[in-house]
C-alpha cells in the first residue's frame, strides 16, 4: 500500500491530487520551484522539498531531483499529474529502479505513445481509424509529402502536446516557415524538435474517450468528453457527455478506445483522442498516458474520483464495480480560466492576482492553484483555475457556470472570463454547435462583451462614487464638511479613467452623475469605499469596489470592470516615440530578424518573443525604415517595453 505520495507537479493539479491522497489517509510531499515557494499546493502538503530555480528545465522536469526528494522524505510513490514528467517513459523507469511506485501506466506504454508517429502506426495495426501523415526529417521533400497528403496539412510536434509546436498550412509556400517554427517551439517546450505532417480536418469536433486499465488485464472506457472549443489548439471549454454523440456512436468510440488501451496493455487512467467530422466519422489523434486537465467533467457525470482510481490501480487492485458499471448521469461543463488578454490575440498576462473569489454555489466546483496575492509569471502555463458546473441537463450546467464566472471577483490580472461567459450564453453553443471552428465564427464572443452600455456606465459611476467616499473617509481636515461639497456649485467633480470620465455633483436629491458628458439616470442609495448601491433606470444593484495599485475593480450582478484611473497631471516622459513597437507581453527575445537601417514592409516579422513556451511575432505596422533596435536575442522584456522603432515612409 502507498503510505507517502510525492506529487511531482504544481498548481491546481498538485493540490487536487493531494486532497484525494489525504482523504485516503496517504501523506503527501510537494516539490516546488522558487517562484512557487508560497503557492497554496506547497502549504497543503505534509512535507515539501525545494527545487532550486524557476525554469521548468531546472526544476519540475528534473527527474533526478524529484527522486532525490522522494528518497529524502521516504515517499514510496510519485504522482506526476499532467505535463512535466507525466509522459516521460525514462522517468517511469527510473522510479521503478529506485523502488518507487509511479502512479501511471508502464514505461513501455508511455514510450509507445510518446512519439505520435509510432502511436499512429500502433493504433492502425489495432484497427483504430487514423489520418494519413508523414514524419519530417532533414532529407524530407516536404512539398512532395504535403501534396501527397493533401492540403490543408497540420504540422505537429511528434513529442508533446497542448497546441505547442503546431501549425496549419494551406499552401506549399507556407510550409518551410511553418515547419521551422514548429520545430523551434517543440524543441523549447518538449526538448525534441521532431515534427510530422498530418491531414488537417477542417473544423472537426475534438472528442476524447476516458479509459481505465488495471494490472489484471481489464480495460474499460468511461465515456466521452467534448473538447472542441479551443484557442491556439489548446482546449478552453470541455464537457461530458458530447452533445454530438448518441448511444450508437458512443459505443463505437468506446470500443475503439478500449482496443487502443488493450493494444498498449494499458494500466491506470488515460485518454484516447479523436477528431469527429461532420458525417460522424472519427479518426485517432493520440493517447494521453496520464490524467487529463478536463478529468473533472467525467468525475461529475460518473460520480467517480479518478485520482482515487489511479492510486488503487497503482496499489494493484482490480477495477471496482463502480468503474466497470459506471453510467452517465446529468451533464458537466468545465472552463479553463486563464490569465490572458483575449482581444489582444490571447496574449498571456502576468501580475499579482490581488483578489480571487468565486462564490460557493450548488453544482459548482473550482479546482484552483491560486489565492489572493498569487503572482502570475511567465515561467509556467497561465491557467489560474478550472471552474466546473454540473446539472441535470446541459442547459442547467451552462447557466450555472456562466453565473459563477460573471459574479467572480478576479482582480489584478487580465483573464479570459468575459470570453468564457460569452461562449456559455451564445446560441450556437447552447444548441450544441461546438466544433473547432467555433471561435472563428463568433468574433463577437472573442471581442469580450462586458455588458450593455448602461451597465458599463453604471460601473464607472460606482467606481467614482466609491473613490469619493474613500477620499472623504481619509480626509484629514474639514471633517465636518458635507461629502462632495464644492464652493462652485456649477462645476462637477471629475474623475477620469482609461476609457471613461465620470462627473458628479452632490445635490439635495443626491448626486447628479454624468459619464463621458452624458447624464446617467442614477440614484445613489449608499456609498462606502468598498461598496456602492445604485438605482439606475429604476433598477437597484449592489456593487463591490476594490481599489488597488491605481486600478478600481467594480463587480456587480451585471458584470465586472477594471478602471485605470488617469493621473490629473501626466508624465510627459511616459510617451513612447512615434513608431515604437512595444512588447505585447513579458517574455524572452528569441530572434531579431532585422537590423537598424533596414527597409521593411507592413506585416514583416521583426522580433520573435517567447512566453510560456509559445512564440509571438512582432511585425512592422507600416512600410518604413527601422531607425532603432532596442533588444537582442536572449533579452527578457516587460509588457510595453520598446523593442524597435519604425519610421514610416511615403509609398
Amino acid at each position: 500500500m502507498i503510505q507517502k505520495l510525492l506529487v511531482a507537479n504544481r498548481g491546481e493539479i498538485a493540490a487536487r491530487v493531494m486532497r484525494t491522497a489525504h482523504a485516503l489517509g496517504i501523506s503527501t510531499v510537494a516539490v516546488f520551484s522558487d517562484p512557487d515557494a508560497d503557492a497554496p499546493f506547497v502549504a497543503l502538503a505534509d512535507e515539501a522539498v525545494r527545487l532550486p530555480g524557476s525554469a521548468p528545465g531546472d526544476t519540475y522536469l528534473r527527474g533526478d531531483l524529484v527522486l532525490a526528494a522522494a528518497a529524502a522524505t521516504g515517499a514510496d510513490a510519485i504522482h506526476p499529474g499532467y505535463g512535466f514528467l507525466s509522459e516521460n517513459a525514462q522517468f517511469a523507469r527510473d522510479c521503478a529502479a529506485a523502488g518507487v511506485t509511479f502512479v501511471g501506466p508502464s514505461p513501455e506504454a508511455i514510450a509507445s505513445m510518446g512519439s505520435k508517429v509510432e502511436a499512429k502506426s500502433l493504433m492502425e495495426a489495432a484497427g483504430v481509424p487514423v489520418l494519413p501523415g508523414a514524419t519530417i526529417t532533414d532529407d524530407t521533400d516536404i512539398a512532395a509529402v504535403a501534396a501527397k497528403i493533401g492540403f490543408p496539412v497540420l504540422v505537429k510536434a511528434a513529442f508533446g502536446g497542448g497546441g505547442r509546436g503546431m501549425r496549419v498550412v494551406h499552401t506549399a509556400g507556407e510550409l518551410t516557415d511553418a515547419v521551422d517554427g514548429a520545430r523551434r517551439e517543440a524543441a523549447s517546450a518538449f526538448g525534441d524538435g521532431t515534427v510530422f505532417l498530418e491531414r488537417f480536418v477542417v473544423d472537426p469536433r475534438h472528442v476524447e474517450v476516458q479509459i481505465v486499465g488495471d494490472t489484471h488485464g481489464n480495460v474499460v472506457h468511461l465515456f466521452e468528453r467534448e473538447c472542441s472549443i479551443q484557442r491556439r489548439y489548446q482546449k478552453i471549454v470541455e464537457e461530458a457527455p458530447s452533445p454530438a454523440v448518441d448511444d450508437a456512436l458512443r459505443a463505437e468510440l468506446g470500443a475503439a478506445a478500449v482496443a487502443a488501451g488493450k493494444a498498449l496493455g494499458y494500466t491506470g487512467v488515460g485518454t484516447v483522442e479523436f477528431v469527429l467530422d461532420a458525417k460522424g466519422a472519427f479518426h485517432f489523434l493520440e493517447v494521453n498516458t496520464r490524467l487529463q486537465v478536463e478529468h473533472p467533467v467525467t468525475e461529475l457525470v460518473t460520480g467517480l474520483d479518478l485520482v482515487d482510481v489511479q492510486l488503487r490501480v497503482a496499489e494493484g487492485d482490480p477495477l471496482p464495480e463502480s468503474v466497470t458499471d459506471a453510467r452517465i448521469e446529468g451533464h458537466a461543463i468545465e472552463v479553463r480560466l486563464y490569465a490572458e488578454d483575449v482581444p489582444a490575440g490571447f496574449l498571456p498576462a502576468t501580475g499579482t492576482l490581488h483578489r480571487f473569489r468565486i462564490a460557493p454555489s450548488p453544482g459548482i466546483r473550482v479546482d484552483s492553484g491560486v489565492v489572493d496575492g498569487s503572482v502570475v509569471g511567465t515561467a509556467y502555463d497561465p491557467m489560474l483555475a478550472k471552474v466546473i458546473a454540473y446539472g441535470s441537463s446541459r442547459a442547467d450546467a451552462a447557466r450555472r457556470l456562466a453565473r459563477a464566472l460573471q459574479t467572480a471577483q478576479l482582480h489584478g490580472v487580465t483573464t479570459n472570463r468575459d470570453l468564457l461567459v460569452g461562449i456559455l450564453r451564445e446560441e450556437e453553443f447552447l444548441a450544441g454547435g461546438t466544433d473547432t471552428g467555433y471561435l472563428g465564427r463568433h468574433p463577437e464572443v472573442v471581442s469580450g462583451n462586458q455588458g450593455s452600455d448602461t451597465d458599463i456606465r453604471a460601473r464607472a459611476a460606482a467606481a467614482a462614487l466609491a473613490t469619493q467616499a474613500a477620499n472623504r473617509t481619509g480626509a484629514q481636515v474639514l471633517g465636518t464638511m458635507p461629502s462632495g461639497w464644492r464652493n462652485v456649485g456649477s462645476a462637477p467633480q471629475r474623475i477620469a479613467y482609461d476609457g471613461a470620465e465620470v462627473g458628479y455633483r452632490l445635490t439635495r436629491d443626491g448626486p447628479a452623475v454624468t459619464v463621458d458628458g452624458e447624464p446617467l439616470d442614477a440614484r445613489l442609495l449608499a456609498a462606502t469605499p468598498d461598496a456602492v448601491t445604485l438605482e439606475v433606470g429604476g433598477v437597484r444593484r449592489d456593487y463591490s469596489v476594490h481599489r488597488i495599485a491605481g486600478v478600481v475593480h467594480v463587480d456587480g450582478p451585471d458584470g465586472s470592470s477594471a478602471l485605470v484611473e488617469v493621473p490629473r497631471f501626466a508624465d510627459p516622459n511616459a510617451v513612447a516615440h512615434a513608431g515604437s513597437l512595444l512588447a505585447p507581453m513579458p517574455g524572452g527575445v528569441v530572434r531579431v530578424l532585422v537590423e537598424a537601417g533596414a527597409t521593411v514592409t507592413a506585416g514583416q516579422a521583426l522580433v520573435v518573443l517567447e512566453a510560456m513556451k509559445m512564440e509571438h511575432t512582432v511585425v512592422a505596422p507600416v512600410d518604413g525604415v527601422v531607425s532603432e533596435i532596442d533588444v537582442a536575442a536572449g533579452d527578457q522584456v516587460d509588457t510595453g517595453q520598446v523593442l524597435a522603432v519604425v519610421e514610416e515612409v511615403e509609398s
